[in-house]
């Protein structure tokens, strides 16, 4: 059942929010660092669990040496863990990598498929994964949950749902038209140095005033 519409003074609420966030974030953009479709599919895949910056300073050395899946499939498994062993489940993600460039130069002519359907059906790539690469590359204004997206949107009161899937369809169904396709970013950083998990600095917050959670935290 369609949840019930939100009062004038909810959606005026989200809308400042979200004009807040463009005004200190313009131009927002993932801190993963990539050069292709494809160096940004495995950047994405080799992040879960772990740092950007953990997963930069792996792939700075590794897409130097493969940075497309043919290179990716002749370097091999144990010619690619060496440069991802400082990476969370490397082991795993290196199987993922290695199966997802074949399958992507069997049926996808070596290029990454760019739609939805196609890119979650690659070893390694989730939802979230598919969700983080389609809006990074601007073809579709999703909005990836992750640990981040998922405690700055219960503490803004923007969803209440228990799964990233279900606080993913709250955000789209509150987030306004125009800021979705950087609503992604905007909420992560956020929740990366301002929103942050353990002592949030609402202090510097530039919409504490707009939060229904600023009183939990501020003189703790």
């Amino acid at each position: 059942m369609a949840k019930p519409a939100l009062p004038l003074a909810e959606r005026r609420r989200i809308e400042a929010i979200f004009a807040r966030l463009a005004e200190v974030m313009p131009e927002p953009k993932t801190e993963l660092d990539y050069k292709s479709p494809y160096t940004l599919v495995v950047a994405v895949a080799l992040s879960a669990q772990a740092t950007d910056v953990s997963v930069n300073k792996a792939t700075d050395k590794l897409f130097k040496v493969a940075d497309t899946p043919a290179k990716m499939l002749a370097l091999g498994e144990e010619g690619l863990i060496p440069f991802i062993q400082s990476i969370g489940l490397y082991r795993t993600k290196a199987r993922n990598v290695m199966a997802a460039a074949r399958k992507i130069i069997e049926e996808h002519g070596g290029e990454v498929p760019l739609n939805r359907e196609a890119l979650q059906a690659l070893p390694g790539v989730g939802r979230k994964t598919a969700s983080v690469v389609l809006n990074e590359l601007g073809v579709e204004a999703a909005i990836a949950v992750d640990t981040h997206v998922f405690r700055v949107a219960h503490r803004l009161k923007l969803s209440d749902g228990k799964t990233p899937d279900q606080v993913e369809a709250d955000l789209m169904g509150v987030v306004p038209e125009a800021y979705r396709p950087k609503a992604h970013h905007w909420l992560i950083l956020h929740g990366r140095y301002t929103c942050v998990a353990r002592r949030p600095k609402c202090e510097v917050c530039p919409i504490s005033d707009l939060c229904p959670s600023r009183e939990l935290f501020i003189g703790a």
